[in-house]
């Protein structure tokens, strides 16, 4: 007796545009899976501005860790992570630098935050119908300050984005949005929401945290720019930590 064979040997997961019988892109699941594997990454949104906060590891003592960069400025007012293939997310975070640019060059004013997201997806989304290309191994988590006020999206590699209040990527996600859903607030300060999203980051991550292994971006809605905390500054929250 012979049996029908499983929808991956079929040929479903081998092409980017071919949907499996129960209407399932594999291919873009895969990269969604590829995303999960990546560094825990944590954004948090107030009334004050925004903050991401990246785990960065030292996979090997000849690394030069200070050199890895988890968190950049893709505007003035607009700072982005990812986790995932780091390729990938050079080349995302690279097209976004480039949309800020034309935008600013176009119509003199800074880009909005959720028109740049919208068209970083419409490129995600592009690579998920066409044959011959592959999804983009990420996932994006874009902060900024616009006239809309403060904003906080995650661009997924099937070209969704999603706005959140709160929320955590990569290996230990699951964990750190367990400690975001227990202890956000909307009418936190800035201050009090870079401590969450460090504390959310540092519950998950394997061994001490320290100011090499953190990346703390940090939009502030009265200037509308985008900045990195220095270590001198890490060092100050981890130390309100606990950590």
């Amino acid at each position: 007796m012979s049996f029908p064979a499983p929808p991956a040997m079929m040929g479903y997961d081998r092409s980017t545009s071919m949907f499996s019988p129960d209407g399932r892109l594999f291919q873009v699941e895969y990269a969604m899976e590829a995303a999960k594997r990546g560094w825990t990454m944590v954004g948090v949104r107030t009334a004050e501005g925004v903050v991401i906060v990246a785990e960065k590891r030292k996979t090997s003592p000849l690394i030069d860790i200070g050199q890895l960069e988890k968190v950049y400025m893709v505007d003035e007012h607009i700072g982005a992570g990812f986790v995932g293939f780091g390729s990938d997310g050079r080349v995302l975070i690279d097209y976004a630098r480039l949309l800020a640019v034309q935008y600013k060059f176009v119509y003199g004013e800074p880009i909005p935050v959720e028109y740049l997201t919208r068209q970083v997806c419409d490129l995600m989304q592009v690579y998920t119908q066409h044959g011959g290309v592959r999804p983009f191994g990420v996932t994006l988590m874009i902060a900024g300050v616009d006239e809309a006020g403060p904003k906080l999206y995650v661009a997924e590699p099937s070209g969704q984005y999603i706005s959140y209040k709160a929320h955590g990527l990569g290996q230990g996600g699951s964990q750190a949005v367990e400690v975001l859903q227990k202890e956000y607030r909307d009418d936190m300060s800035l201050e009090e929401a870079i401590l969450l999203g460090m504390k959310a980051v540092t519950t998950v991550m394997e061994g001490k945290p320290s100011t090499e292994t953190l990346e703390v971006g940090v939009v502030e809605a009265k200037t509308r720019k985008f900045r990195k905390l220095s270590k001198e500054e890490l060092q100050k929250f981890l130390e309100k930590l606990g950590a």
